[in-house]
């Protein structure tokens, strides 16, 4: 059986992506697949999420841009993981802001939202 491909992925763009990468690492465990250089310096970076084979795609633009901490809220991600509150623990140890904390929602899921150092915010979810 072929894998399927994942059909939307987020693309995110950090005003220091090689930043972003150490932190989304060592806050959401998440393993980094694939980095290319474009011809203006900036990177394309893809991290998978974990097991099932998400992706998150990131990048930096250049010079001028400036992120969701500068401007205020852009996007929301949301990531299904094993164990939602083992990987609260662990973004919370690592610097994550909280922004809401765990909470069984009505439909299933248990989640928590945070927001990355350079102002993305991301909810994570374990389906019951």
């Amino acid at each position: 059986m072929t894998a399927e491909r994942q059909t939307v992925t987020p693309y995110l763009l950090y005003e220091d992506a090689q930043a972003a990468v150490d932190f989304l690492t060592e806050a959401f465990g998440f393993r980094e697949v694939d980095r290319t250089t474009g011809g203006a310096g900036g990177i394309h970076v893809e991290m998978e999420t974990g097991s099932g084979g998400g992706r998150v795609y990131l990048g930096s633009p250049g010079t001028g841009f400036r992120g969701p901490a500068a401007v205020g809220r852009t996007s929301l991600v949301y990531v299904l993981v094993p164990d939602v509150d083992a990987h609260y623990e662990r973004a919370k140890s690592a610097g994550a802001t909280i922004v809401e904390e765990l909470v069984d929602l009505p439909f299933g899921d248990r989640r928590y939202t945070c927001r990355d150092p350079q102002g993305h915010e991301w909810s994570f979810a374990t389906t019951s």
